[in-house]
């Protein structure tokens, strides 16, 4: 999963980084407009706990509703899908909702954290080397909130590791294949 996730951020980040003012018509005139397409603030939010036929709506969507718009479905699956009790659904969606990153500058990047700023000592990051579909399956799955309904077979996606070494500049991914 993750060699397939990856080099498609590096190359929607890519893509993202032109210096083209250019426009089909000639010169831009006016402010650009960007079409935002996929939400990945925390891994899973979406791909896991949404029903399929939300997902347009959660990547539409904006941080500041996804409380109102998504916490009882979270809650639901956690709950249902997974077999926890109601205060792993709620410590769960108060993690991960609202669904972004919190980048604090001030602080040194090898203290980023990942469930969100929750788990991180209020510092939201994740380094590209975190394996965080591991760790938000063990959130879920896994004994980390509770000992009750541990699902063991399903606290990990089996990718141990990257297939290629991180660069040491922008964009720090191995170019793709």
């Amino acid at each position: 999963m993750r060699r397939i996730i990856l080099p498609l951020l590096a190359i929607a980040a890519l893509s993202a980084c032109s210096d083209d003012d250019d426009t089909p018509s000639g010169p831009a005139t006016g402010p650009r407009v960007y079409n935002q397409v996929e939400r990945l603030g925390n891994p899973l939010v979406s791909e896991v706990f949404l029903a399929k036929r939300n997902h347009g709506f959660h990547n539409a969507g904006a941080p500041s509703t996804d409380v109102a718009n998504h916490a009882a479905e979270l809650k639901a699956f956690v709950k249902t899908v997974a077999g926890r009790q109601d205060n792993v659904a709620n410590t769960i969606a108060a993690v991960l909702l609202p669904d972004m990153l919190i980048v604090q500058t001030n602080k040194p990047g090898n203290t980023a954290g990942w469930l969100s700023w929750a788990l991180a000592d209020g510092y939201g990051g994740r380094r590209l080397s975190d394996d965080v579909v591991d760790a938000g399956l063990a959130a879920i799955f896994g004994p980390l909130l509770s000992p009750a309904n541990v699902t063991t077979a399903l606290v990990t996606d089996n990718v141990s590791a990257n297939d290629k070494a991180f660069g040491t500049t922008f964009p720090y991914l191995a170019a793709p294949q």
